[in-house]
């Protein structure tokens, strides 16, 4: 017989469950879509962002430009060391071999002489502090002898220096490795950012950036901006035929530059070679407090860790590599971002 019992209706906890969770769905999913809308950052909130990354990624640049430069020195410190001590080396032997000989000489012509003991020692300075009061070796053997100690010093030295050089270099080379990640993560971040604006926005920044950038060029060119001669004239008038080149970093040339690239080629293309990073090309010449004493082609250094340099252009402005998204160009000192801590003539 067919069992005709009637369903079993849910509880009337369970429906209670089922229905608050079902509300706060509808809630949630409604302060969702209401909060969206306000999610999204203005095209002047992403810009300024997006700027502050780009400058992290210019001192970052620099620490690698500094960590770069450190690397090929040591590079060449190690190589010439590595060189002194095979030459050393050979030269060590043909010592050796020379006392050698003379004591086989002595030996032949009867007995054994102690400078064979000698070469056979493990201690040649224990050894020759011993035989010194014996009167036993001639002054030409004396003469050999302190020629290998003192070789066998200078190559112990030589060695150790450069075993702490490869020590120095490793570090370094791990450095360089962290720098590249943190710049390669700020940019990464950066693009995020801009990704997320409309295309009508980020023409519109586009635009400002050119409008900015032929704003200052007017002023630059115009009013009482002073020629420059020498050496600074020839490194400024060098700068000017790069303007419009990309910032990139890390960059020294001939097409693309960071901020100390495009300050270090412009004045290696006068004859000039200074430091390739911003802080030691805050160090050399003539230090300029006062910018109304700068001159056109002046280094001039700006942010408390001096992470940017650019030349000094007359009226005020500043011919610079400013940062990634940017090209080389004119500049306001006063649109820079940072403070304008002193100038360098070279």
């Amino acid at each position: 017989m067919a069992s005709h019992r009637r369903p079993k209706q849910p509880s009337r906890a369970r429906v209670t469950v089922l229905t608050t969770a079902a509300a706060a769905a509808v809630v949630l999913s409604s302060q969702a879509a209401n909060a969206a809308p306000s999610e999204k950052q203005s095209k002047d909130e992403v810009k300024s962002e997006v700027d502050k990354l780009y400058d992290e990624v210019e001192q970052a640049s620099e620490k690698l430009n500094g960590a770069t430069e450190k690397q090929d020195k040591l590079q060449k410190e190690i190589s010439t060391l590595q060189d002194n001590v095979a030459r050393g080396q050979e030269e060590l032997n043909e010592l050796r071999d020379g006392l050698g000989s003379m004591a086989s000489a002595q030996y032949r012509s009867g007995g054994i002489d102690p400078s064979v003991q000698l070469f056979l020692s493990a201690d040649p300075d224990d050894y020759l502090d011993k035989a010194s009061t014996l009167d036993q070796l001639s002054a030409q053997q004396v003469d050999a002898l302190k020629e290998i100690q003192d070789k066998q010093r200078d190559l112990a030295q030589q060695r150790k220096e450069a075993a702490e050089k490869l020590k120095d270099l490793s570090a370094t080379r791990a450095q360089l490795s962290e720098n590249k990640k943190e710049i390669q993560g700020k940019l990464s971040a950066a693009q995020k950012l801009l990704n997320s604006l409309t295309a009508a926005e980020k023409a519109e920044l586009d635009a400002d950036e050119q409008r900015a950038t032929r704003s200052s060029e007017r002023t630059a060119l115009s009013g009482s901006t002073a020629s420059a001669s020498g050496r600074a004239g020839a490194a400024f008038s060098a700068a000017q035929s790069k303007i419009g080149s990309p910032y990139v970093y890390g960059a020294t040339g001939p097409s693309s530059y960071d901020c100390s690239g495009l300050t270090s080629w412009a004045y290696a293309q006068a004859g000039v070679s200074i430091p390739r990073t911003s802080e030691a090309q805050s160090q050399i010449g003539t230090r300029i407090t006062s910018q109304s004493d700068l001159q056109v082609g002046d280094l001039v250094f700006f942010f408390n860790d001096l992470h940017h340099v650019g030349l000094y252009a007359g009226n005020g402005q500043v011919l610079h590599a400013p940062r990634t998204g940017t090209v080389v160009r004119y500049e306001s000192m006063s649109t820079i971002g940072g403070p304008f801590m002193w100038g360098v003539r070279v």
